[in-house]
């Protein structure tokens, strides 16, 4: 053995460690979390560095510092993950930031306007003298800040004063980067489009304007890219009604033959145009409260694709071909010249169906509802009710959601929240959406030829089991299968809806529920979709919207006659194009969302003081959120409950005083005064009604 010199041996790695790296998302408070491959990192306000929410960070693991009670508290209402500290920004996410500005000479001072970014960007007051104390401007980023240094940049565009109420979109749009200007080729090629019959009957698309074709949509739909029609086929003369030199022989059994038209997007829109290039990027159009930011140039999305009653369009067609029980026989798929006979609303379709429930003759001021149409759309309805039964059974699972929609005043002011639900009229359109979607993307398997394809995984077991004791709480879920439930059975997870249903509890259940359940993706591959409980699954019913459903009708094509020449191109840039469509799906979503809860939080500015009945909708240790009719959350902050502490339960999602033992938990009503409101940040501060603290002081007695 060697000798010792009596100095110990540095400890030396052989190869370095890798930290995890991930997005940071951080939220209101603060704190945040980075997923990564080794899992989700907690990491405190403190330990944020001058990372930004969004940024892709390299995170170092450390252990909360008990001596601060704040990372404690945040560290345990939010289960308790690993702890981590932000120790480099590899890629920043925020390029420009949106704000309001403030001078203090000889500076501009940003102040964010997003609460998740909590540094001021400092501007020279020199370079934008034409800027307004309380502009809401956006800033492009010069320098990002460091523990030495403050964030500095040029300010790039001034937005609006802050209390113009169309601002709220202007803000938005920045926030999330949506592109407004469509570029001056893609105009150009847009407004040169035309439908041209004759020369579409030429190239082979089939004439089906004898068909009776109709539109059903939002009364506020300006764009449709949908049409449906509907004939019988048992008929003894043979053949498929309304058809001109058609040919097929039909299926075996078939009754009847459901049409679903598409707007032939893909026609007008040519793989690598101008306007293809500008549509990809955006990958989808945003409905905000007061605008649409289309995918489309206005002169194709309102005017040449849309399939506008009495005006010949070219579509793209799938025939499908159903027996007694609406059960799916055969399809078939070809591009199409169709002439609509009606623009009909969700609410006159469904007037049709509930007066022949009632057996009533049906009065509607509308002309382009004629008895033809009416039969049709109760046909249509009762087919819907069989398909959506036949979905159930195979273990579709079906949310009920409430959609909620301001309504606005021409000047942009809100004037009153609008509540949609589904009805047996938007049944009736979405299941005839999803069996087309299915036809489509069983022939594109099928044949095995590039496609893309909506996949949605079955949720995570780890987040149903965190369901369960919550669950349990609830007599309608006492007998639940725990086992097949956390496995993800479709069946068991139907079962606790079902048992839930008209009960207190029903809307938080299925809420909770739709949470738990992973988003649905874009994908080059097929894989199953669980919620529809579907083997193949795709988008190809909304080209004018959806970038996605462009490039199926594209393959379709391609399929179905020759491969184009730049077939290999569109082929390579489907996993781009799935990908990146998935994430501006997300955004879209976000803003639309953002967009919404702005006006409605503005519209209840003015009812600050007023009580409303509410339900709990999340816990945390300082404070119960309560959710509104309208679907608006606010917070009834545990600091307005009186000096006790609350303690919080992570596992049942519950707020104990312990002094008083009042119990605060998810599903629970309550009644609570509106105390403020902060339209911009979509914050509603609550308290309890007093009325409501009475009532819980009665029950401890």
């Amino acid at each position: 053995m060697g000798r010792s010199n009596g100095r110990k041996r540095p400890k030396t790695r052989r190869t370095p460690r890798s930290n995890p790296r991930g997005v940071l998302s951080v939220s209101a408070r603060g704190f945040g979390f980075v997923q990564t491959a080794e899992g989700e990192y907690f990491v405190p306000a403190s330990k944020m560095g001058t990372a930004f929410d969004g940024d892709f960070v390299e995170i170092a693991p450390s252990k909360v510092n008990r001596a601060h009670r704040q990372e404690s508290k945040e560290h345990h209402e939010t289960g308790g993950r690993p702890t981590a500290r932000v120790v480099n920004v590899i890629m920043r996410n925020h390029e420009t930031i949106v704000g309001r500005y403030e001078v203090a000479e000889p500076f501009g001072v940003v102040v964010p306007e997003d609460p998740r970014i909590p540094y001021d960007i400092f501007t020279r007051r020199s370079d934008a003298p034409h800027v307004n104390d309380g502009d809401m401007v956006r800033v492009r980023m010069v320098e990002y800040p460091t523990r030495h240094t403050a964030a500095t940049g040029v300010v790039e565009e001034v937005l609006g004063r802050e209390e113009d109420v169309r601002l709220d979109a202007e803000v938005v749009i920045a926030r999330h980067k949506l592109e407004t200007e469509f570029s001056s080729a893609a105009l150009e090629e847009a407004a040169h489009a035309e439908v041209d019959v004759e020369g579409a009957l030429a190239q082979g698309y089939r004439d089906l304007r004898g068909l009776t074709v109709f539109t059903i949509d939002p009364d506020d739909a300006k764009d449709f890219d949908d049409a449906v029609s509907l004939e019988r086929v048992d008929a003894p003369h043979g053949g498929a009604p309304g058809t001109t030199g058609e040919t097929r022989p039909l299926p075996a059994g078939a009754v009847w033959r459901l049409g679903v038209h598409i707007a032939d997007v893909s026609y007008y829109v040519p793989w690598n145009s101008s306007i293809d290039l500008d549509a990809r990027r955006r990958a989808t159009s945003v409905y905000l409260a007061d605008r649409v930011v289309p995918m489309l140039p206005e002169a194709l999305s309102n005017e040449v694709c849309s399939l506008k009653p009495h005006e010949p369009r070219r579509a793209f067609t799938v025939d499908l071909w159903l027996d007694d029980r609406a059960r799916l026989l055969d399809a078939d798929f070809y591009p199409s010249i169709i002439e609509s006979r009606a623009r009909l609303t969700y609410g006159e379709a469904q007037e049709a169906i509930d007066a022949d429930r009632k057996g009533k003759e049906l009065t509607s001021a509308n002309g382009d509802l004629t008895d033809g149409i009416a039969a049709r759309i109760v046909a249509l309805a009762a087919i819907a009710r069989k398909r959506s039964a036949a979905r159930t059974a195979r273990g579709g699972i079906d949310f009920e959601t409430t959609e909620a929609k301001v309504r606005l005043a021409q000047d942009g002011t809100p004037l009153s929240i609008e509540l949609r639900r589904k009805t047996d009229a938007t049944s009736l359109i979405e299941e005839a959406m999803i069996l087309a979607n299915e036809a489509v993307a069983s022939f594109m398997d099928d044949s095995r030829f590039p496609c893309l394809y909506r996949v949605h995984e079955t949720p995570s077991a780890d987040t149903l089991a965190e369901l369960v004791p919550l669950l349990q709480e609830f007599s309608s879920c006492r007998d639940l299968d725990v086992s097949r439930f956390v496995a993800g059975s479709p069946q068991e997870i139907q079962r606790v809806l079902a048992n839930t249903a008209g009960r207190p509890e029903e809307e938080l259940v299925s809420s909770l529920l739709l949470r738990s359940m992973k988003r649905a993706l874009y994908r080059p591959y097929c894989e199953s979709h669980f919620g529809l409980a579907s083997v193949a699954y795709t988008h190809f019913t909304s080209p004018i919207r959806r970038y996605p459903d462009l490039v199926v009708h594209r393959m379709l094509k391609a399929r179905l006659t020759k491969r184009g020449g730049d077939f290999d191109q569109q082929k390579s840039a489907l996993s781009w194009i799935a990908e990146h469509a998935s994430t501006m799906e997300r955004t879209a979503e976000a803003a639309a969302r953002e967009s919404q809860e702005m006006k409605m939080c503005e519209l209840l500015s003015s009812e600050v003081g007023s009580s409303f009945d509410g339900v709990i909708s999340g816990v945390a240790t300082y404070g119960a959120f309560v959710r509104l009719p309208c679907t608006v959350e606010g917070l009834v902050p545990v600091r307005s409950l009186g000096d006790e502490y609350f303690a919080l339960d992570p596992v049942r999602r519950s707020l104990t005083g312990t002094d008083s033992g009042r119990v605060f938990r998810l599903g629970q009503k309550v009644r609570v005064v509106l105390v403020a409101v902060d339209a911009r940040r979509r914050r509603l501060d609550f308290r309890l009604d007093r009325s409501e603290e009475r009532s819980e002081r009665r029950k401890r007695r």
